[in-house]
């Protein structure tokens, strides 16, 4: 099979990763509030945060979930400010 010879488009890394993100976010509806739920991966988990659920901490390279509310009455940057950063387990349970 002949070798394509046109070039493709260029994307910078950041925004194919941005993506990706996107793609594993979803909205669910607890106790009558919606939120959009985004995990991240063992690799992805940078820092150290203290999950609301239990009130543990979350340690750097665990995997875990981000919850923020969906239906801010502030508007997305402070729903997005407001995040905060949960075990699966207390997040499932909550």
């Amino acid at each position: 099979m002949p070798r394509s010879n046109r070039r493709r488009p260029e994307s910078s890394g950041d925004e194919s990763f941005e993506r990706l993100l996107a793609g594993w976010k979803r909205t669910e509806v607890r106790r009558g509030v919606e939120w959009t739920v985004q995990p991240v991966s063992a690799a992805q988990a940078q820092k150290s945060y203290v999950c609301p659920g239990c009130g543990r901490s979350i340690d750097a390279g665990v995997a875990h979930l981000v919850a923020w509310r969906a239906d801010g009455v502030l508007g997305d940057g402070a729903d997005l400010a407001a995040r905060r950063h949960w075990h699966q387990h207390c997040w499932k349970v909550a």
